[in-house]
Parts: structure tokens; sequence; C-alpha cells
């Protein structure tokens, strides 16, 4: 299906606006993570690892139909169809690590020192699962079907006549992965609903995690305590003054604490650790769907989509940093606000006990 010069000129305005909005999006979860230390969660170190993979995304989708038009064996085509290859299966790897995060955080009680440790383990192992295939392709060449990375109308990437690599390297991957990253936030979610509903934890934005997330370890937690002061109560034992999912000291044996928690039982906010994760994944899942259902079009039907779909690819495809900034900024400052909020009140309660 050919398409006019104007509707590929209105194709490439769309998408290069919506890579300048990604690239906006990725300079602000840049700026922020970088001067503010509010963003600095393990969380909020994996988005920003994937806001550099994001520039070179946007960068690429920026090029848009300048690529085709330069022709297949191009530098610029070439160097497009490689980016558009690499990077945004790296997002989709880097919403997984997101994933794996919470789950390690909810199921197997990981604190912030040990998910930042994962963290050279998560670059090195996506950078050189998307890397490989990406840098491969640009060497590969056929005597009939030419080279992998071609014209595909909207930009270059991987051409028709090698469909099969498209699916075996890029969508089967991708899908799986969104697969296992829904499974993930589904066990995640039932966790998180049986332990808020047990314990009737409700009160915020934090959820309390023990050693085993069991209800004998709460019940224990809440025995000793109550030994300890009679006018303990469940709800006192939850700190309202951290937002990381580290373990809370004991206190020291000349002073009773209102709050004391065993080394058993911390506080998770749900804000960094699965809503804002969940965010992201629904974003990434938005920008991929209409990409799939024009490359099975394209599969079923032999010919490139119509205006559009196309123009819809362009546009989703091309607005990965941009949500990615949306919603880091938006979900951080909540958090943000809400922690000076009690900051301010924790302020006034010493005050008023000083005034007494």
């Amino acid at each position: 299906m050919s398409h006019s010069p104007e509707e590929l000129e209105g194709i490439a305005i769309a998408g290069r606006v919506s890579s300048v909005l990604s690239i906006l999006g990725s300079f602000t979860i840049i700026g922020a993570f970088s001067l503010s230390r509010h963003f600095r969660s393990p969380i909020h170190r994996i988005i920003f690892f994937n806001a550099f993979y994001n520039l070179f995304d946007s960068v690429a989708t920026m090029i848009s139909t300048s690529g085709p038009q330069a022709g297949d064996t191009s530098s610029l085509c070439q160097f497009q169809g490689f980016a558009l290859q690499m990077f945004p299966v790296a997002d989709v790897l880097w919403t997984f690590a997101m994933a794996l995060d919470t789950y390690l955080v909810v199921f197997h009680h990981f604190d912030t020192q040990s998910l930042r440790k994962l963290e050279v383990k998560y670059l090195g192992a996506i950078t050189t699962l998307s890397f490989i295939p990406a840098f491969v392709f640009l060497f590969i060449r056929g005597h009939d079907r030419g080279p992998i990375y071609g014209d595909e109308t909207i930009w270059c990437s991987v051409s028709r006549t090698w469909m099969i690599l498209r699916i075996i390297f890029y969508y089967a991957p991708v899908w799986a992965i969104i697969v296992i990253v829904l499974i993930l936030y589904f066990l995640i979610g039932i966790e998180i609903t049986r332990v808020r509903d047990e314990f009737k934890l409700t009160d915020d934005d934090h959820i309390a995690l023990t050693s085993g997330n069991s209800a004998s370890s709460v019940k224990t937690t809440i025995e000793a305590n109550s030994q300890r002061n009679p006018g303990f109560t469940p709800e006192s034992s939850i700190p309202s003054d951290t937002e990381q999912n580290t373990f809370r000291r004991p206190p020291t044996a000349n002073k009773v604490n209102s709050n004391y928690q065993t080394p058993q039982q911390r506080r998770v906010s749900l804000r960094q650790y699965v809503i804002m994760p969940s965010l992201f994944f629904l974003a990434m899942l938005a920008t991929w769907i209409a990409p799939t259902i024009n490359r099975i079009s394209e599969f079923v039907h032999h010919e490139h989509g119509t205006y559009s779909l196309l123009l819809s690819v362009s546009t989703l495809g091309s607005l990965r940093g941009f949500w990615n900034g949306v919603i880091f900024i938006t979900i951080g400052m909540k958090g943000w606000k809400r922690r000076a909020s009690e900051r301010r009140m924790a302020l006034r309660q010493v005050r008023l006990s000083y005034s007494w």
C-alpha cells in the first residue's frame, strides 16, 4: 500500500513531535535524579538508567521518514534500524527489572542495598541482550533480500523481506517478557491484597512486610510490643517517616518506643515499589499495541498498514520517554509532598511537647 507525500509528511511530523516530548521526558528524569535526593530509591535508579536508553530511542524516531528516504544502504537508515532494534527492547527489559525488584521486595524481602547490588547485573544483561542482535543485523546482507535494516515506510527497521527475524528477535521476546511481567504483578497484587486485608493496613501508602509475611510473625511482634507498652496498638507500630524498604533498628534498652519493630517486620512504600512500576508497565504496554497490530496486519495481508495505523505507530512508538517522565515526576512529587507534610506535623508535635 503506497502513501502520498502528504500522508508521509503527516506521519513524520507526528513522530517528531512525540520524539521531542520523549527527549524532554528523559532529560526531566535525568535532571530530577541528579538534582534531588528524593528520587534515589532503587526503582528511581532503574528509571534513571533507562532514560539514557530512551534518549537514543527518541533520536532514532526523530529521524523518522528521513531514514527510508536516504536509502536502505545509507548510514542514516542503518543507524536508525540498529537503534530501533536495540533500544525499544531494552526499554521492555528495564520494565521487567522494575517488576523483578518489586517481586524481590515483596516475596524475598530485599532491602535497598541488596537491590542496588543487582543494578550492575541489570546493566550488563540488558545491554548485552539488546545490543548483540541489533549489532549483528548490521552485517547481514542477502543477494535477493538486501540488508536486514531497510525501508519500513515510517522509518528504517527490520524489513519485510526479513520478517522472520523481526518476529524471533523482536516481537516474540518482547511479548514473552510482557506476559512474565503481567504474571509477576498478578502475584504481587494478590500478596499485597492479602497482607493489607489481614493486617488492616490502609492508613497510608505503606505496607508492613515480615520475614515470612505470615500472620504468626506479625502477631508475635504485636504481642511483644504489647508487653513492653500496655497502650500499644497494631496501628501504632507503623512508622510514618520512611519511604524506603529498610529494616528498623530496635530501640535502646533504656528507652521504650511504641514504634518498635522486630527485625522481621519493616515498611515498604506501595507508591515507589508497586504503583510507579505498574504505571511504567502500562505505559510501555500502550506503546507496543499499535506496532504489534501493524506487524500482524502486514504479515497477514503482505502489505504496509493503513495511514491511520502507521500514524498511530509513529506517534505512540515515539512516546516512551515522555510517558516515563510524566510518571516519574507525578508519582515522585506526590510522595515528596506527603513526606514534607509528615515532617511538618512531626516538627509541630516536637514544638508542642517542648511548650509543655
